[in-house]
This record gives structure tokens, sequence and C-alpha cells, in this order.
């Protein structure tokens, strides 16, 4: 018998074996049940979680698929947006571009406008301007030729009162008037004077010099030449250019500047200062109006190159003393030459001298050597000699020795 405790109310009990047995068997098979259900529902449950990882697998796998579909969606999409922004930007940039060009082009064309404007304008201002100018001109020309027609005028009624003489010197004394009149306001420190030197055969009128310090830096010769309307013979200007050009050389001068009224119809030297250095150098002729002009506008441009000869004449003062400290040197390397060569003259003279006087006192020497030697000589014959030598020869004044001995 087994006894066995009901688990609910604690009641014991007694079962035989066969019903212990049973009682065992049906709690084996209750808990095989058990086990089994358990079993079942775990394998249920385990196949479940095996359909539900299969499905959350499955599902994933979709979900990684669709996101991977949706990124590439997502890229395409991307792509398309860049593609359109750059369609649109390219879209803006070529409007930018297009508009840019237009707007140069319209401010080309304003600016080229701008400049045509500006030139018709200069154009218009230019040609006024020159209208106002050849106007001035005209009226400056018209006026300068009524003055010198009534200067012709004048000179001419004065020319017809004065005598041949006295027209040459009527020029003479109106240029030295005008000089004058300007002189202590023009040119304070200029020498203007009559040229009253004619040692060489010819004299100009009027010699103008001004200088610097030391440096003379302008001087000019003038010569003044009138004639009346009557006479005869016709002067030329260049009829007196070779004597001009003579005048100008002999008294040193820079310039020469004939002032003249003859050839009055001539347009050459009608129009103003006409150079004539083609003919000869520094030359040239004048109205009386251009008198104090020529002067001023050739001692303004000595003016600027007064530094220049200042430097010119610097040098040319140290060449002349460079010339004369080696004339100097010349000179004194001739005299001093001269002087050697008499002193060495004198010199060999002595050397000569010297050595013909030791010559003459050599043989003097050998000759009183040669003396001593034949004093010697004799001093030794003189020792030498006896009654018997001298008596050799001679046996009577041997006798007569002997004699005497005795």
């Amino acid at each position: 018998m087994q006894e066995l405790k009901c688990p609910n109310c604690g009641k014991v009990f007694q079962v035989d074996d066969t019903g212990y047995a049973q009682i065992v068997q049906q709690v084996r098979d209750a808990e095989l049940e058990n086990e089994v259900a358990r079993r079942e529902r775990e394998l249920a449950q385990a196949q479940a979680d095996r359909f539900r990882l299969l499905e959350m697998e499955q599902e994933r796998k979709r979900e990684k698929e669709i996101s991977s579909k949706n990124d590439e969606l997502s890229a395409k999409e991307r792509e398309i947006e860049r593609l359109k922004a750059e369609l649109d930007r390219a879209d803006a940039e070529r409007k930018l571009a297009v508009s840019d060009a237009v707007r140069d082009r319209e401010k080309e064309l304003f600016e080229k406008e701008t400049a045509i404007a500006k030139l018709r304008g200069d154009l218009e201002l230019q040609k006024k301007d020159g209208e106002q100018r050849e106007s001035n001109l005209i009226a400056k020309h018209g006026e300068e030729l009524k003055l010198r027609d009534e200067e012709i005028e004048r000179l001419r009624d004065f020319k017809a009162r004065q005598s041949t003489k006295m027209v040459g010197e009527s020029l003479e004394q109106h240029c030295q008037a005008q000089f004058n009149a300007i002189r202590m306001t023009a040119f304070p420190n200029a020498y203007f004077e009559k040229d009253n030197d004619a040692s060489s055969g010819s004299k100009g009128d009027f010699i103008f010099r001004e200088s610097s310090g030391e440096t003379e830096f302008i001087s000019i010769m003038f010569e003044m030449k009138n004639e009346s309307d009557t006479t005869a013979t016709k002067h030329r200007n260049e009829d007196f250019f070779k004597e001009l050009d003579k005048d100008r050389r002999e008294k040193k001068c820079e310039y020469a500047v004939l002032v003249s009224l003859l050839e009055s119809d001539n347009e050459l030297y009608n129009g103003g200062i006409v150079d004539v250095s083609y003919r000869y150098p520094k030359m040239f002729v004048v109205r009386p109006q251009f008198f104090i002009p020529i002067i001023s506008l050739l001692r303004n441009a000595a003016l600027d190159s007064l530094e220049y000869r200042k430097k010119l004449a610097e040098v040319q003062n140290r060449q002349t003393d460079l010339t004369n400290f080696e004339e100097n040197l010349d000179k004194f390397k001739s005299e001093f030459a001269r002087s050697f060569t008499l002193a060495s003259d004198r010199y060999r003279d002595a050397i000569d001298g010297i050595d013909k006087a030791i010559s003459s006192l050599t043989r003097i020497r050998e000759n009183l050597v040669k003396s001593e030697n034949h004093l010697n000589t004799a001093n030794k014959k003189l020792d030498d000699v006896n009654i018997r030598q001298l008596t050799k020869n001679a046996p009577s004044v041997r006798e007569m020795f002997d004699s005497m001995s005795n």
C-alpha cells in the first residue's frame, strides 16, 4: 500500500500498488501530455518565432530593398534637382551674359555717341575758334598792314623832305632813339654806341654788346641802310652783306644785323625778321620796326646759353692757363736743356782737362821717377868713382895726382 497526500486538501489516503501505478501512470500521462503540450507550444512558438523572424527578415529585406530603391530614387531625384539647378544656373548665367553683353553694347554705343557728340562739339568749338582766330589774324594783319602802310607813307614823306646824307642819318637816329627809350628798363647793362673805328678801312653803324660779369654773352654789329625814292641807282640789301660780315668779323661781333628800308616792295623783307645765314653766318635783315625785337630775340637766346658760355669761358681760361703752363714748362725745359747742354759741355771740357792733367801729371811722374832712377844711378856711379877710374885713360893726370899725393 502506498500513502498519498492530497495536495489540495491535505488528506492522506492509501492506495495499492495498482492504484498507485495507475495514479503514477496518470501523473506520468498528464505530465507527458503537459510536456507534449508544452513542447507543442514551444514548437509552435518556435515555429511562430521562425515565421516571425522570417517575416521580419523578409520585412527587413523588403525595407532594405525599399530603402535602397528609395535611396536610388532620392539620388535620382537629387541628380534631377542638381541638373535642374545647373540648367537654371546656366540659364541664369546665359541671361546674365546676354544682359551684360547688351549692357556693354549699350554702354559702348552710348560712349561712342558721347564721343561723337564731344567730337562734334570740339569740331564746332575749333571751327568757331579757328574762325575767331582767322578773324583776329585778319584784323591784326589788317592793322599791321595799315600801320606799315602808314609807316611807309610817313617814311616816304620824311625821305622826300631830306637830303641823301640825312636819309641814312635819320634811320640811324631813329634806331638810336628807339634803343635809348628802353635802354634803362630793358638793357641797363648793355653797350650800344656808334662804331667809330675805321682803322680797317670800313666800319659799321652801331655795336651792341652785353656782358655778365666778365663774360660777354651777346654782341651785334648793326648797319642801317636807307635811300631816297628819287635815287637813280637803287641798291639791294644783298649789296651790303659782304661788307657787313667783314665789319662783324673785324670787330669780333657774334651777329650781324642789317636794318634796311631798301627794296620796300620785296615781300621777303617786309614779312619780318629774315635770316640770311645761308649767305653769311649769323646775319639777319630787318625793317626798322623789328630793330628792338631782333635785339631782344638774340639777347634772350644768348641769356639761355649764358651758363654754358660761362662754363666755356672757364674752360677756355683753364685751357689758356694750361697752354701758358705748358709754354712756361716748355720754356723752362728749353732753358734747362740749354743750361744742361752748356754745363755738360763744360763738364766734359773739365773732365777732358782733368784727364789731360792726369795724363800730363802721369807723364811728369814717370819722368820724375825716371829722373830719380837716373839720379840714383848717378849717385851710385858717384859713389863708385875714384882717381884710378878717372885717370885710367889719362896717365899724365894720374901722374899729377900721384905727385900731389906724395
